[in-house]
């Protein structure tokens, strides 16, 4: 009752009027200017604060109404962030315990400002014992601080002990994780640069192992042993040692099993993804089918991490030459309800994967009756041939792309002048836009359509060639995630598929 009562004073002192939030009750009032502004930003309808107010008000963002609108949108917004459902089916005990004690924790500081003490403590015990569970270290340490002081002020000294021992014990555990937090962080601040800048991750990054292994038997802790599990599969992962990165992925999935109160879908994710990008590297079908398929059923369909998993999926299968598969993966992504919903690069990759299938079904379709039966209704060859094909500059890949599946089309009907004019246009992207150490491989690729096209498309009139290829050769397919890195059909069998194709 001494807490109710302690609460009560504060909330009758300091309550306000209305609380607003998003709720189901509010968004049934359609003609609200708040709902509207949601509706509309979750339908995708805005780019930009100029849409926003052209599209509310008939106004420009600096208008006095749009700018009003947005300010109290936006609170609106952050007061429903402390009533988010967490109890979804699935979010991880461990997420949803962690997201709990930090809305506690924030009750908790009020609480203390205010000056109620006994409620603050009451409720920084309860915060506490679960915190203990899931080895929360800096809720721990946050926690025992206030009853600490509390035990001090009330001359508890047993418990006054007790705290002071839990900080002494978990302020070394959250020094741990932030050091391994920090390691990390040096890693994935590198990792997606080109191999050229990349040296200084290179030289360091075998120390970043051993100190987070080095931490890992030290301190018991999810948040350390994670890091450490993560920075080693990048290691390998960047030596292209796609078998240790597996053995590695492996070991994190034990832990988590073993680990069940740490569990947490994102880490899973993570690990299971980074399985599959091994698969792919290694070109591993049978394998990879079997990790798919059992990994996929743990994502929400529809959800990114589901179409960022079946994009690993549909390459392992076109890479592999299994392509009566990789037609019903990419028929699977693109039945989901979400799939038209995709903005950005995302859109614009499975946009290139239907056309780099339908030339399978085009090519292949003669030697394999099935692919042919597999023709998609909605693929108007002449419409992409004619298409000028224009990306703006952070997607130059994707016209490379678009331009090189043209060139695979007319081979397919000889028309040799339309490929010409297409080559031509690749060089000058090889010359001027491309950068040598991001896009090494596909110029190289356009280089060797330079050489067929001086042959003028007899194989064996080809000459000045093997150097291109061997530099393809030694610097094999790297894709992690990169629009940079993007094949859908390695250069190297997308060269010898072509040959054949002249034959």
């Amino acid at each position: 009752m001494k807490n109710l009562i302690e609460i009560s004073k504060i909330v009758t002192k300091k309550k306000v009027r209305k609380i607003e939030i998003f709720d189901d009750h509010s968004l049934k009032h359609k003609n609200s200017k708040f709902n509207e502004f949601y509706e509309a930003l979750m339908a995708g309808k805005f780019k930009n604060d100029r849409d926003a107010a052209s599209f509310l008000y008939g106004c420009s963002p600096t208008d006095d109404k749009y700018r009003q609108l947005k300010s109290r949108f936006r609170k609106r917004l952050l007061n429903t962030l402390f009533f988010l459902d967490v109890n979804l089916p699935s979010t991880s005990n461990y997420d949803r315990a962690y997201y709990s004690c930090n809305k506690d924790w924030t009750l908790v500081k009020i609480l203390l400002s205010n000056n109620a003490n006994h409620t603050a403590a009451a409720l920084a015990r309860q915060i506490l014992t679960t915190a203990l569970k899931f080895k929360f270290a800096d809720v721990i340490v946050n926690c025992s601080r206030i009853l600490r002081e509390y035990s001090a002020e009330i001359d508890d000294e047993n418990n006054y002990e007790t705290y002071d021992q839990h900080i002494k014990q978990y302020s070394n555990v959250l020094d741990a994780e932030i050091r391994s937090e920090e390691l990390y962080q040096r890693v994935i601040m590198n990792y997606l640069k080109p191999s050229s800048k990349n040296q200084n991750l290179n030289e360091k990054i075998d120390t970043y192992c051993e100190a987070l292994v080095g931490l890992s038997e030290i301190y018991e802790s999810p948040v350390v042993i994670y890091n450490m599990y993560l920075v080693w599969a990048f290691r390998y992962e960047m030596l292209h040692d796609f078998e240790s990165m597996l053995e590695v992925c492996n070991k994190a999935e034990n832990y988590i099993e073993e680990n069940p109160t740490y569990y947490q879908d994102d880490k899973l994710a993570t690990f299971q993804l980074k399985k599959m990008s091994a698969f792919l590297h290694l070109k591993d079908w049978k394998n990879g089918k079997v990790n798919a398929e059992k990994c996929l059923q743990s994502f929400p369909k529809g959800s990114a991490i589901w179409f960022t998993f079946m994009e690993y999926y549909l390459l392992l299968a076109i890479h592999t030459d299994n392509y009566i598969n990789a037609i019903a993966i990419f028929n699977e992504a693109a039945s989901n309800t979400k799939f038209k919903k995709m903005t950005g690069n995302e859109r614009e990759k499975w946009r290139i994967y239907d056309i780099y299938l339908n030339y399978i079904i085009e090519s292949k379709g003669a030697e394999n009756p099935v692919l042919l039966t597999q023709r998609r209704k909605n693929f108007r060859l002449s419409r992409f041939l004619n298409d000028p094909i224009l990306y703006p500059k952070d997607q130059r890949i994707f016209t490379v792309l678009m331009v090189v599946a043209q060139i695979l089309f007319c081979l397919e009907k000889k028309g040799y002048h339309a490929i010409t004019e297409r080559i031509d246009r690749l060089k000058s992207y090889a010359n001027r836009q491309l950068k040598k150490e991001e896009y090494h491989r596909a110029i190289q690729f356009i280089r060797l359509l330079q050489q067929l096209n001086k042959a003028e498309f007899n194989p064996e009139n080809l000459s000045n060639v093997d150097k291109y290829y061997d530099r393809l050769v030694e610097t094999p397919f790297f894709y992690r995630g990169l629009i940079s890195e993007l094949e859908i059909i390695p250069y190297e069998k997308l060269w010898n598929m072509i040959l054949e194709r002249l034959k």
